[in-house]
């Protein structure tokens, strides 16, 4: 079975003066995590799509997609964990608990705040992920990256062709994921950016999916007034 794991533990911190986090914030209409929410929705390959948020926000997420996406029982809203690893873990406890967790069970992870993400990076992340077992979506850096290891000096610059920017979504096998997990040690939790990283400390290959530059993640200000050129490009420029 294939599911959608929608990270919404967000707080928007670099949002401004909010009084709630950024996937609740509307864009045309509609709050963003509803926007991302039916990018997975209308793709049959998902068998449930489990939104993942902090514990206060759990009604009021059910009520928002309650409102702006059709009713249906695909829909699972449960409670995210302290970090971004052990929210996704919580999302595959919860696959073990009601439908069983196999070999072949794959989640597709992904941001609430990246409602661009197209259907061809959604299907070729589930593809990579049954293929190879995991999988990160990746665009190549366009900018010079450069390493401060003192936040004062440069320590190091990077070869730009072998940098990527990485985006979501993300794909594996789960239950993969969660023996690899498992099998880290506390220090090795605490160094963790992302899944993938999981995979990388313990010498498993992640696949790369090629990302799209409109598929961003909205994090500023500004990039809420580009979401909302975006979304009215979808629309055909109607609000």
């Amino acid at each position: 079975m294939i599911y959608a794991v929608i990270a919404a533990g967000g707080i928007g911190s670099r949002m401004g003066n909010q009084d709630k986090p950024k996937q609740y914030l509307h864009i045309n209409h509609k709050p963003i995590i509803a926007h991302t929410v039916e990018k997975f929705f209308v793709n049959s390959a998902f068998q449930k799509i489990i939104i993942l948020c902090p514990n206060q926000w759990v009604n009021y997420t059910k009520e928002k997609l309650a409102k702006y996406l059709p009713p249906s029982d695909k829909f699972v809203v449960i409670k995210g964990g302290d970090t971004r690893n052990e929210t996704i873990m919580n999302a595959i406890r919860y696959i073990e608990e009601t439908d069983g967790l196999d070999d072949d069970t794959v989640i597709v992870t992904h941001d609430a705040v990246r409602p661009f993400v197209s259907v061809r990076i959604i299907n070729e992340n589930i593809d990579g992920a049954i293929k190879y077992g995991a999988t990160d979506t990746v665009v190549p850096a366009t900018d010079t990256i450069v390493e401060s290891i003192d936040k004062e000096t440069i320590s190091a610059i990077p070869d730009r062709s072998r940098l990527y920017q990485g985006q979501t979504p993300q794909a594996f096998k789960a239950k993969l994921l969660k023996d690899l997990y498992e099998s880290l040690t506390a220090e090795e939790k605490d160094i963790l950016t992302d899944a993938c990283k999981i995979f990388t400390m313990k010498g498993h290959p992640v696949h790369l999916i090629q990302g799209e530059v409109h598929n961003i993640k909205i994090t500023y200000p500004y990039d809420l007034r580009v979401a909302k050129v975006l979304l009215d490009e979808e629309a055909g420029g109607k609000d």
